[in-house]
């Protein structure tokens, strides 16, 4: 019986817009049993997808309304379901396992959990690479774009960096992750940026603590000093933007096993070196994330493989390396629940 409602729980996870697929070895399963208890599982099982207030949801399942109440505000502290506050206005809807549950079990890992999620991924990945929606993109870091004659607000991070009321910042799962594995990084650790629900929901469940515009503009330079990839959320106003390495990101480490990591993931640039600047200095190849550039009489960029993230020209020491604009890519979804809606409908699902 209890069998019966993990998979059920698995099928309905698989129906929200991030999908949870099925495995042969069942590991999907064994994650869910480590985080959700049966009465958890039955609760989100009733859930409807879209956000929904105590009383409504209280009515609808039957449940006296205090004990709705606090079942489901346990559940968003353990980062199982999301909560949305708008002044005294409190919701609660399903999330999906990524982007969402997994990133928010950020003080709960254990080796368990993670070496669980390190036989998932890969798995979850492969599934969703081919979607023309995918949940990030890839951001160019500010200084390769600056001479730049015409950049998409999208694409100017610091810019939208600033319009935001809230930020919050919390420590990278991945190289936390990583670091439960005996893997650890030397890049710094506190660089996930969250913004509007997002943030408020984690400084909410105490992940992380709230900063200031002129603090996250310090901590996109430290970023960029340290040669990690934006990747925020793949829409016009953010929810959140990670900084990322090739050693621990997930993402990046599925994107650099294949031969062409350019067509998996949404950038809209490439980089170019001028071979007649170039003096073959390296340094271009030692900042890139996905094993894009290539040694030779001078530096090459391997065009299926550059993901367009501009930390190649950012220190280049001849200007030899500029971004081209990519042509004809479709803007992004205007907010994180336009960009579900996107995804569930290609998915056909929902």
């Amino acid at each position: 019986m209890t069998e019966d409602l993990y998979t059920r729980l698995r099928e309905y996870m698989n129906n929200l817009p991030g999908g949870y697929p099925a495995t042969d070895t069942g590991v999907e399963i064994r994650i869910l049993k480590k985080l959700f208890t049966p009465e958890d599982a039955d609760l989100i099982l009733k859930l409807n997808h879209e956000a929904e207030e105590v009383p409504v949801i209280a009515a609808r399942i039957g449940m006296d309304p205090a004990t709705t109440a606090e079942r489901l505000e346990d559940m968003a502290k353990r980062g199982l379901i999301f909560r949305i506050r708008e002044g005294d206005r409190v919701a609660y809807r399903p999330i999906s396992f990524l982007v969402g549950i997994y990133e928010f079990q950020l003080d709960r890992l254990d080796r368990e959990i993670v070496e669980m999620a390190e036989e998932y991924m890969p798995h979850l990945g492969l599934s969703f690479a081919h979607l023309e929606n995918q949940q990030q993109r890839i951001a160019p870091v500010d200084s390769a774009i600056q001479d730049l004659p015409s950049v998409e607000t999208y694409n100017r991070i610091r810019d939208l960096v600033k319009e935001q009321e809230l930020i919050a910042m919390t420590p990278c799962i991945c190289r936390r992750k990583q670091g439960i594995l005996d893997n650890p990084c030397d890049r710094p650790e506190d660089l996930c940026f969250s913004f509007g629900q997002f943030g408020q929901y984690i400084l909410d469940n105490e992940m992380g603590r709230r900063i200031s515009k002129e603090e996250a503009l310090k901590f996109l330079d430290l970023a960029e000093e340290s040669a990690l990839v934006l990747q925020p959320s793949n829409t016009q106003e953010l929810s959140f933007v990670c900084c990322c390495c090739g050693c621990c990101c997930g993402v990046l480490q599925g994107l650099k096993q294949l031969p062409n990591p350019a067509d998996f993931c949404r950038s809209y640039y490439l980089a170019k070196i001028d071979p007649d600047s170039c003096t073959a200095c390296g340094d271009c190849m030692q900042r890139c994330q996905v094993d894009a550039i290539k040694e030779g009489d001078v530096m090459e960029v391997e065009p299926a493989r550059c993901i367009g993230c501009g930390l190649c020209v950012s220190t280049c020491p001849t200007e030899a390396i500029e971004l081209v604009a990519k042509e004809d890519l479709k803007t992004p979804p205007k907010d994180f629940d336009e960009l579900l809606g996107s995804l569930a409908q290609e998915r056909g699902v929902g």
